[in-house]
C-alpha cells in the first residue's frame, strides 16, 4: 500500500486532503502539532470507515519534533510515497508592509517556509525509496508576484506582507528542489487550493474544503508523465 504524510492535517484542508488520499487507498499519516487533536482526527476518519490512517506528532518549527516524527515513521513503513507540506499560518491580517512586525514576519516564515524545508529534508530519504515519490508544497495565489503586479487582479488590494512573501519564498524553494531532482522519479510542485472557507480566513472563502483538497490530491498523485517544478491551482498552471 502506498503511503502519504500530510502536515497540519488534523483539520480543514489538511484533514480533507488526508481523507481523500485514504479514500484512494493510500495509508495516510496525519501530522499534527497537537497529538490529541491528531488522534481526534483519526477517530473521525475511522468513524467514516477509513482504517488506513495513523497520527504522528509533528511540529514543523521544532526540528526535534520533525526528527522524532521521521524516526517513528521509519518504524511504521519502509518508504514514503507522498509528502504534502500543508502546515502553515497566516500571522493574522492585515499585514501592511510598512507596519508588519518583525515577530510576525519571523514566525510566519519559520512555519510556512523554513518548516516546510526542514520536513522535506528530514523525510527525503524515505521518499527516495518510493518508485514514484511526490512532494506538494501547499501555497496560495497571494504568493504570485505576477498577480500582485496586476492592478486589475481580483485581490489587488490585499497584500499581506508576511504571509504572501513566505509562500513566494516556498515557491522558489520548490523550483530549486524540482531542478535538483529532475533526473529522478520525483514530481515536486506548488499547489494552491484556492480561496477556501476555513478557520484561516474566518470561513469567508468561496470554495469548500472538498474542492480545495481535491486540487492538492490531483497533483500529489501525478503519474510518471506529470509535470514537476510548476505552480498549479484549480485553473491549471499559475503565473509565478
Amino acid at each position: 500500500m502506498k503511503s502519504a504524510l500530510v502536515t497540519g492535517a488534523n483539520k480543514s484542508i489538511g484533514f480533507e486532503t488526508a481523507k481523500q488520499l485514504a479514500q484512494l487507498g493510500y495509508f495516510v499519516y496525519i501530522g499534527s502539532r497537537d497529538k490529541t487533536k491528531g488522534l481526534e482526527a483519526i477517530k473521525k476518519l475511522k468513524a467514516m470507515g477509513l482504517k488506513n490512517v495513523d497520527c504522528i506528532q509533528l511540529d514543523v518549527i521544532d526540528i526535534n519534533s520533525i526528527k522524532s516524527a521521521r524516526q517513528e515513521l521509519e518504524v511504521k513503513t519502509k518508504k514514503l510515497d507522498i509528502l504534502i507540506n500543508n502546515a502553515g499560518i497566516s500571522g493574522g491580517f492585515p499585514q501592511p508592509a510598512t507596519k508588519v512586525s518583525y515577530d510576525t514576519l519571523r514566525l510566519v516564515f519559520e512555519t510556512n517556509f523554513f518548516g516546510a524545508i526542514q520536513v522535506t529534508q528530514e523525510f527525503i530519504e524515505l521518499l527516495k525509496k518510493s518508485d514514484q515519490p511526490r512532494i506538494v508544497n501547499v501555497t496560495t495565489e497571494l504568493s504570485s508576484l505576477t498577480n500582485h503586479s496586476d492592478p486589475n487582479w481580483k485581490f489587488a488590494q490585499f497584500k499581506p506582507a508576511a504571509y504572501g512573501p513566505s509562500k513566494t519564498a516556498l515557491n522558489a524553494y520548490t523550483v530549486m528542489l524540482a531542478v535538483e531532482l529532475k533526473d529522478t522519479n520525483f514530481k515536486v510542485n506548488c499547489v494552491c487550493p484556492g480561496f477556501t472557507a476555513t478557520d484561516f480566513n474566518n470561513h469567508q472563502g468561496t470554495k469548500t474544503v472538498e474542492q480545495g483538497a481535491s486540487v492538492i490530491v490531483k497533483y500529489a498523485t501525478l503519474d510518471k508523465d506529470g509535470a514537476t517544478g510548476k505552480f498549479f491551482s484549480e485553473e491549471g498552471e499559475t503565473a509565478w
